[in-house]
């Protein structure tokens, strides 16, 4: 009987082997002509895409490590010609760029962590089905995103606010976003409704049903608001222009550099470039250059650790039980 039982299983387990075999055989048949070429030109075209993509910024890190007068030659594509650090040590030898690059990561930080938190707290209100106000609220804040008062009265309404001259400024009017709201909202009417009967069922209220049960399930629509209020907050400078110019200590690291790129683009390429030869010379080009790869920097370091969360709160916010 044992010999038998081995027999039949080894058989068995032969059988089975062969057909897998066939299934994969069949596979493989199945790709016709026209799915192999649209297979390669796919692949073609997503290489090409990634070119594309990447070139402009390698381009700029290759122009910002080379000698601005060299680079004014042109010819320069991946790598620099004649290398040199000059072009980073213009930008960070600017005035007020420690605290502007303070100031910077603080309202970002900050910024992105309070606006997460209310345009949530929003969301989870609006998306209820027992809130009888929600198209009503909704259709307001719908509104308000084709609908301003203007730069000047808002200008006057954040100065009778006691806004301006402060690092307030940078947070509480960026705290509710109709569109972020309406993308986590979109996305927690997706959630069963089966999740929150039964969590009342077990005596949960709100505020727990928020924390514990609605929230861990939108971590890929929070990492996806995050990531928009973060990069917005990171590259914002014209509020710092316009609501805190006299206030240096509340400058930011995008008005510095703006600042810099405005001062440098004034003065004659050929007259710096006499100014610097011998030691090492600067160009607008090149001092452009540094100045965009020192702010797109952090971003850049940030977004691979969100782009899975942010691939999918975008994917699967119009989803709907």
């Amino acid at each position: 009987m044992d010999q038998t039982s081995s027999s039949l299983v080894s058989f068995a387990g032969t059988t089975e082997s062969k057909e897998v075999t066939k299934v994969k055989a069949k596979k493989r048949k199945k790709i016709s002509g026209a799915d192999l070429a649209f297979r390669i030109c796919n692949g073609l075209f997503m290489i090409i895409f990634v070119v594309v993509t990447l070139y402009p910024v390698l381009n700029t890190l290759a122009v910002s490590l080379n000698d601005g007068t060299d680079a004014l030659r042109g010819g320069i594509y991946l790598i620099p010609r004649v290398f040199t650090m000059k072009n980073y040590e213009t930008v960070l030898a600017k005035d007020n760029l420690v605290t502007g690059a303070f100031i910077t990561v603080s309202r970002t930080i900050l910024g992105t962590l309070l606006a997460l938190v209310t345009n949530a707290i929003l969301a989870f209100i609006v998306s209820r089905k027992n809130f009888i106000f929600a198209k009503q609220v909704s259709l307001f804040w719908v509104i308000t995103m084709y609908v301003n008062g203007g730069l000047i009265p808002t200008f006057l309404l954040f100065k009778s606010l006691g806004l301006t001259n402060s690092f307030a400024v940078y947070i509480i009017p960026g705290m509710i976003s109709a569109f972020n709201m309406l993308v986590i909202r979109t996305y927690m009417r997706g959630i069963p409704d089966s999740l929150e009967e039964s969590a009342q069922l077990d005596g949960a209220g709100y505020t727990t049903i928020f924390l514990k049960i609605i929230s861990p399930l939108c971590k890929p629509v929070y990492a996806t608001v995050a990531l928009f209020v973060a990069v917005g907050q990171w590259n914002s400078w014209f509020d710092a222009m316009l609501y805190n110019r006299m206030a240096s200590q509340y400058t930011t690291l995008q008005y510095e550099l703006m600042k810099l790129l405005s001062s440098v683009s004034n003065q004659s390429s050929s007259a710096e470039a006499m100014k610097n030869a011998g030691e090492g010379s600067v160009t607008p080009t090149s001092v452009r250059a540094a100045a965009t790869i020192v702010t797109m920097l952090p971003i850049i370091c940030i977004y691979p650790f969100l782009q899975k969360y942010f691939v999918t709160g975008l994917t699967l916010g119009g989803v709907k039980e």
